[in-house]
This record gives C-alpha cells, sequence and structure tokens, in this order.
C-alpha cells in the first residue's frame, strides 16, 4: 500500500529526562529503539511516506516534552514511540492515551480531540502490529492504556502523550529484562521482523488518520 502523503514520526526511546531506560544482557533499550526506528523509517520512506525521527544520532538526550513538539511541527498522521520494557514477563505490548494526564511541569494534556483519535487509531496499530508478531516469539500482552505504566499512572498519561497534538502510540516492543526476549531483540533477523511489523500497523492505522 502506497502511503504517500503521509507523515509518521518515530520516537526511538532514551536517553530522556527520566534515564537511558532498560537493558539485557546483550543490547540495551536505547540501541534496540534506535536500530529498529532506522529499519522502520527505510519501510515508511519505501513505501511514500514521510518520516521524522525525534533524535538525530542514538545517543542523543532529548526530553519527553520536545520529543512530542517535533512531532506537532511535523504534523504527524501518527506518532510511533519505541521502547523495550522491564519487568517480570516477556513480549511485547502497545499503549495509548485514555484519558487528560498532568505533567510534572504543570502540562495538561492531551485534548479531547487527540483522545478521541487516539481511541480510534490505537487498536487499528495493534491488530496490525500484533498479527505481524505472530509469526515470532514474542508474547503479546495485549493494547493497554498509559494508565499501566508506572509514569502514566501517576500522571493520567504519558508525559509524551500529554504534550502530544496528534495521535500517538507507545510500544514496548519486548521486554529486555527477559534473556530469550534481549537475544531475540539483539539479533538483525528480531529487529527487522519487529520493523516489519510495526511498518504493517502503520499502514493499517494511517487509513484512519
Amino acid at each position: 500500500m502506497s502511503l504517500q502523503g503521509k507523515r509518521v514520526c518515530i520516537d526511538p526511546g532514551h536517553p530522556s529526562e527520566v534515564g537511558s531506560g532498560t537493558r539485557g544482557k546483550k543490547i540495551t533499550e536505547i540501541q534496540a529503539a534506535w536500530r529498529v526506528a532506522l529499519k522502520l523509517q527505510k519501510l515508511l520512506t519505501d513505501a511514500g511516506a514521510k518520516v521524522v525521527l525525534t533524535k538525530k544520532s542514538e545517543n542523543e538526550t532529548v526530553k519527553n516534552r520536545r520529543r512530542a513538539e517535533i512531532a506537532n511541527a511535523f504534523k504527524a498522521d501518527l506518532v510511533v514511540r519505541l521502547h523495550c520494557d522491564s519487568e517480570a514477563s516477556s513480549g511485547f505490548a502497545v499503549y495509548f492515551p485514555t484519558r487528560q494526564g498532568r505533567a510534572a511541569d504543570g502540562g495538561v494534556g492531551p485534548s479531547p480531540d487527540v483522545l478521541k483519535k487516539c481511541k480510534a487509531v490505537a487498536p487499528v496499530f495493534y491488530k496490525g502490529f500484533s498479527t505481524g508478531m505472530r509469526g515470532g516469539p514474542l508474547k503479546d500482552r495485549g493494547l493497554k492504556s498509559d494508565l499501566e505504566t508506572s509514569v502514566g499512572g501517576k500522571q493520567g498519561a504519558l508525559t509524551g502523550s500529554i504534550y502530544s497534538k496528534v495521535p500517538v502510540v507507545l510500544i514496548e516492543m519486548c521486554v529486555l529484562t527477559n534473556p530469550k526476549d534481549d537475544a531475540y531483540m539483539a539479533s538483525e533477523a528480531g529487529q527487522q521482523f519487529v520493523a516489519e511489523s510495526l511498518h504493517a500497523g502503520c499502514v493499517d492505522a494511517l487509513t484512519v488518520t
């Protein structure tokens, strides 16, 4: 499917004001998010989309509010935030804002209009992404609200969602503290498979943006 005229912001998570993220024994969250982001960028660009990344280099520190502002200025049809989890589980999950939150600096958002758009886009993205992931070894942990994250639970939404003026989803691509997830995400084949599945989710989601 051609994505001509569509605009996607890819946000490779960390480093940010909340730190450098998690790490496995074979790969860090920063490395995994950056490598998958570059692969996803190529897939989307090859399909005709215009793409912007929130970082210019792997280890560039960008605050979460600034990441949202980059996507807003780009007038993205969709923001794809890439992360890896750290918990006593394994697999991938997709998160989206379901209510307004208040950031530590007092900012309130996202707007009711953005919440409505996220509610429409997130299930479509999740279906396309999770369908693509079925052929791989990572467990499907589902579609979840920002409220189910540690930061979102405290603020009502993730900071990147609070400041977003465009539809946004956050993907925990795997659980890096799980040895099998870590090894898979560290592999070139694993990164490519995840990128292709993310691309499938984007293609589906961009039909409703």
